[in-house]
């Protein structure tokens, strides 16, 4: 049986790590490269960075903040945020990056997902998929441009649809729950599972070691931010904890 992952989200915003809760009061929380570090030594799996305001003159300081952490950190790093070109996946591979998540621009162009796929190889290529329960209470929709947008698009058949096209992994993030440390949702996370054979990454909502036992029950792994950032619990207190619960995991 494969180990479960347990992944540190670094949202990066002008150089520095910033947390919020739903997208938005968002707050300090420190050096990138510092974090992603002390993170490898803790026993995360990967690391994902995300550039949350992703202009062009951001992109060069995402690129540096790679090329800084790929040298002193030797577990894979996902980075994502304004990847809307050929080019731009390459200079993140190049930086040192070993996979690229791609949200934004898979939506406004959905064949820009196959193409990365078909260059690069489907084991670089992350879909992020952002979504949240639709006003009226039924099924979940995509959002994208850091949730500011909605897009009316189903979350569970854009799922289907990136797998077909050639994700080889998803990113899902329930806005709903981002940084409320409620707990993952479950249900929108099973129904993307129940859809999909490639492997999920559940984000949004972890506040304590329970909440990641919950939802590994339904993926391959879980990501969260604000709990690790703010010492609520340590990757390696977690990893404990779930050893314990008889999950697998790498210690």
């Amino acid at each position: 049986m494969l180990a479960k992952r347990i992944i540190p989200c670094l949202d990066v915003d002008n150089g520095r790590v910033v947390k919020g809760v739903n997208f938005v009061n968002i707050r300090d929380a420190g050096d990138p490269v510092e974090i992603a570090k002390r993170y490898n030594d803790e026993g995360a799996d990967e690391i994902v960075f995300l550039d949350i305001t992703a202009s062009s003159d951001k992109r060069k300081t995402m690129v540096d903040i790679v090329e800084r952490t790929a040298d002193q950190v030797f577990i894979p790093l996902t980075v994502g945020g304004g990847i809307r070109t050929i080019e731009d996946i390459k200079t993140m591979l190049s930086a040192g990056a070993d996979k690229v998540a791609i949200n934004t621009q898979a939506v406004l162009c959905p064949d820009f997902v196959k193409d990365a796929s078909y260059r690069f190889g489907n084991q670089n290529i992350v879909v992020a998929i952002d979504a949240r329960r639709r006003n009226d209470g039924g099924d979940f929709e995509v959002v994208i441009y850091g949730g500011r947008k909605s897009t009316g698009i189903d979350a569970v058949s854009w799922a289907k649809r990136m797998e077909s096209y050639g994700a080889g992994e998803l990113l899902l993030t329930s806005m709903d729950a981002d940084g409320t440390n409620d707990g993952f949702d479950t249900i929108l996370t099973g129904a993307v599972a129940d859809a999909v054979r490639i492997p999920i990454i559940a984000s949004g909502g972890a506040g304590s070691p329970e909440h990641f036992y919950e939802i590994l029950k339904i993926v391959d792994a879980a990501l969260a931010a604000s709990v690790f950032h703010y010492g609520k619990f340590s990757i390696r207190d977690l990893k404990e904890y779930l050893k314990k619960r008889e999950v697998v995991v790498r210690l």
